[in-house]
This record gives structure tokens, sequence and C-alpha cells, in this order.
């Protein structure tokens, strides 16, 4: 049930969010300096609307001016590889120094409860290690000439070189982790990067920057604005930014593609991910993992379980099983360690799902359990006999809404996994490893995780989907190959120091 009153004053804390974000100097980081005019803009806890903070509104000017910046220091700063590695390697443990400072910043900007947070750091952590790791992938190959008529009397090999500055945007949840999965394959590449974070949870970035800093990378490699008239505008369309990585949704996705122009565009978009639970599979285990996968920060999470579809000899257990665990979570206050959903990250949006589902009821689907708002919060809902034409059904619902749909025919369920604009990631529920494998190839998504959900990712992994899921991949060694290019090196020794060795041995004989 939706809690009947969100008090703050009585909520146990694990931060008190007056102080929340007192250890960071500015608002924006601009020319190597934390910026401390014009913090105008307000940060405020989701949930009740407390005031947490104030950052920058900044100008399309200072963003040119940050550009510009990174641009010489670019040209004129090297930058050793050893010392990228070993910058990311202090971030690492000085975040698990300050481990709980960051989960109390996510879970006061944020949806995710004191829980979820404590998890995203603690996955952050590995991200910055894993970006360590992934130096590397700097390195190139020697190049094999010898199988090719052009190749005789050559020898040669490539290096990866950075491609220059990359813009980085970030959404709002996962205000700390995504930060880092974008920031460390761009600077272990040898970039510089301007990032600009969600305005709705900008401090977990804010803070993470400033560990960035403090663990060794130059002021001159990385930049922070966060919102202003034009700011987006003015970074992609940039001609000096190289590369720009987005996480968001596709009509954001298309609106930036046209402002940038011709260059080199990241983009993970989102998903409506599929879960499909076949006779053979234990229906209370895979219940247990739907309803985590569904409803975990609130549903707003990209690899979100969304429609689930069941061999029709399971489906009233399963539908049993699910509707029984969903009517057991506690939603209530982030901060309080007994909650499992709290609110979305906005009042409109939470109107929005509601909207979504009483579309669908209208339509004549039957709400099992939840469907219910109270402010920003929305309850984890169950839904049947979902018309196929549904927004719950067609489009990314971001919220946390599920809806679990019989099958009779393996056929039937690929085609209606597969019948989405999406293609992110998908589960499978079998004992029968040739029927997951068979499954797996025919399933059009980035990623199908068997005896599991979608809501699986391991962020050492090629992380990205197919359709309008979006373009490249993330996951720390695979980012690191889209943001920096191979540059070839070919010594011609035909006509040059073989035929001098050639020539001085003439002489000899």
């Amino acid at each position: 049930m939706l809690p009947e009153t969100l008090v703050a004053e009585t909520r146990p804390k694990v931060v008190d969010r007056s102080g929340v974000a007192a250890g960071i100097p500015g608002g924006a980081f601009i020319e190597g300096q934390w910026q401390t005019t014009n913090m105008t803009f307000d940060v405020r806890d989701p949930e009740d609307g407390f005031l947490l903070w104030q950052v920058c509104e900044s100008t399309s000017a200072e963003v040119g001016r940050a550009i510009a910046h990174l641009h010489r220091e670019l040209e004129g700063h090297e930058w050793p590889l050893r010392s990228r590695r070993e910058a990311f390697e202090r971030a690492a443990f000085l975040l698990g120094e300050q481990s709980e400072r960051f989960a109390g910043i996510i879970a006061a900007e944020s949806s995710k409860t004191v829980r979820e947070a404590e998890q995203e750091v603690r996955r952050c952590i590995e991200t910055l290690r894993l970006s360590a790791a992934a130096s590397a992938e700097v390195e190139g190959e020697t190049l094999g000439f010898e199988d090719s008529l052009a190749g005789m009397g050559k020898t040669g090999w490539y290096r990866r070189h950075p491609l220059g500055i990359i813009a980085a945007i970030t959404p709002f949840n996962d205000p700390l982790n995504l930060v880092a999965h974008k920031i460390g394959p761009a600077l272990i590449g040898g970039n510089a990067v301007v990032l600009k974070p969600s305005s709705r949870t900008p401090l977990s970035a804010l803070a993470l920057v400033q560990l960035l800093l403090q663990a060794g990378v130059p002021s001159g490699r990385i930049a922070a604005v966060v919102t202003g008239p034009g700011v987006s505008e003015a970074l992609v369309s940039d001609p000096r930014v190289d590369l720009i990585s987005f996480t968001g949704g596709p009509r954001t996705a298309d609106r930036i593609a046209a402002v940038a122009g011709a260059k080199k565009f990241l983009s993970e978009l989102g998903g409506n991910n599929a879960t499909v639970v076949f006779a053979d599979a234990n229906p209370e285990a895979a219940a247990e993992a739907i309803v985590a996968g569904a409803f975990g920060v609130a549903g707003q999470n990209c690899l979100s379980v969304q429609r689930v579809y069941v061999h029709a000899s399971l489906f009233e257990p399963l539908l049993d099983h699910v509707v029984r665990r969903t009517e057991s979570l506690s939603i209530g206050p982030k901060l309080d360690r007994s909650t499992d959903v709290g609110p979305l990250i906005t009042e409109a949006e939470a109107l929005r799902v509601a909207e979504w589902v009483e579309e669908a009821r209208v339509g004549g689907a039957a709400v099992q359990v939840g469907g219910r708002r109270r402010g920003s919060y929305y309850e984890p809902t169950v839904l049947t006999d979902v018309p196929v034409d549904s927004r719950v059904i067609r489009e990314e619902v971001f919220g946390p809404v599920v809806s679990i749909i019989p099958f009779s025919e393996v056929s039937e369920a690929i085609e209606a996994a597969n019948d989405s604009d999406y293609g992110l990631q998908a589960g499978v529920f079998t004992q029968s490893i040739d029927l997951a494998l068979t499954v797996a190839e025919r399933l059009r998504v980035g990623t199908v995780v068997v005896n599991e959900t979608s809501d699986v990712r391991i962020d050492s992994m090629p992380f990205g989907g197919f359709k309008k899921s979006g373009v490249g991949r993330e996951g720390l060694r695979y980012a690191v190959r889209e943001m920096t290019e191979p540059k070839n090196t070919i010594i011609n020794f035909a006509g040059g120091a073989r035929a001098q060795l050639h020539h001085g041995l003439g002489h000899i004989s």
C-alpha cells in the first residue's frame, strides 16, 4: 500500500539532507575552476521537494569556454597512460572510503532507496576499477601484411589514439555509475570530457568530478555543466566535440543528432524488455526475479522487466506468485531501510504512468495488484489481459508496471518478445539448454539472460541493444574502443632499408 504519510522529520536517515552537498565546492566545473556564481537552479528531493542544493545555470558562452580550455590542454599537456590508470585506481579507493557520503547523495536527490543507492556506489567502485584495467585496450597490435600483394616488403602496426573531446550526457536513474561509465573510458582513452548530468540528479555527478580531481585527473581534462539556456545545444553542436555519448530516450537522441551534425554518436536509448517463462521453469523462482526486475528503482531502469510471456500451463501459478510477492513489497520513504520501492523522479512521471495504466484498463486490461498513485509514488502494478496496442506494451513505461501474458507455442513467444521497436535485453526461464540457446539466437536484443530476467548488467560486458535501443556499446573495454581510433604506421622496406642493406652486402661481396 502507498504510505499514508511521508513526514521527512520522522523518517530514519543516513545523512542530514541539509548538508548532503556541503562538500561539493561549486555548481559547475569550467576552465579548471569550480563555479560559484549564478547558482540559482534548485536540486530537490523528489520524495517531498526538500531543497538539497543549488547548482549553476550556465550559458552557451561558458560551454564554449569550457570546450576551448579542454582543447588547449589536450594540445599542450601530455597525460601518460600509466598516470591515467593510477588515477582511476586511486579513485576507486577514494570512493570506497567515501561510500557512505555518496550513497547519501544518491538517495537524497534520486528515486533510489538507501539500499539501492549503496548498491550503486559498490557498482561504481567496480566501474572505476574496470576503467583502470581497460588501459590495456589503448595498446594496438602488429599488422599482418605477409598474405597481401600490396603488403610485400612492408611491416606495420597500429595504436589506438584518443578522439579528442567527448560530450557525456547522462540520465537521472543511475546518477553515479552511468556517469562513471562515460567518464572512465573517455579519460582512460586519453580524451577530455565535458559532462552534462541530468539536472534532476546533478549532485552525484559533481561529487564524482571532485573525487576524480582528488585522485589525480588533471583539471584540464574534465568539465561539468548542469543546465542553462542553450547549454545542451552549444555542447553537442560545437565542432571541437569529437564524440557524443548519450543515455536517454529516442526522441532526445533524434534532436541531438539533428543539432550535432556529422560526428560520432554513441547512444543507449532504453528498452521495452521481455522475459519468457517456458513450461519447464520453476514458477516461484521466476516470479521472484520478475518482481525484483520490474519494481527495482520504482521501475525507472532501462533494463526493467516490462513484458512477461509465460506458457499457458504456468500462467496461473506464476501470476499467483508474482501478485503475492508484489503485495509484500514495502512502499515508503527512501531513507528507511525497510523500504523496497520509493517514489518516481517527479509527480509528473507518476501521473504519466497512471495515465498509461488507466488507458490499458479502459481497453480491457485487468489490474491484479497496484494501480494507485499518491503524489510522486505509484504502487507496483501487475496487469493481465492487456491490449497489444496499449502504451504499457508498445512503449517504455519507465515506471513500476509489468504485464503478464500467456502463450502456447515457442514461436509465438519469440515473435511476441521481438514485437517491439526496442531490443535491449531479454530473460528466458527454462531447464532446457537446447531451448534456451535456440530462443537466445532468435531474440533480437543485445543480451539474453538465461534463468534470469532482463534486469542484469555486468559492468564489464559490452552493453547496448538493437533497433531503437541505441548505437554502439558501453562496458569499459568496449567503450574505450569506441572512444579511440586505430592509427596505422607502415614501413616500406622494399624501397628503403632493405634496398640499402642489399646494396651494402653487394659491396662486401
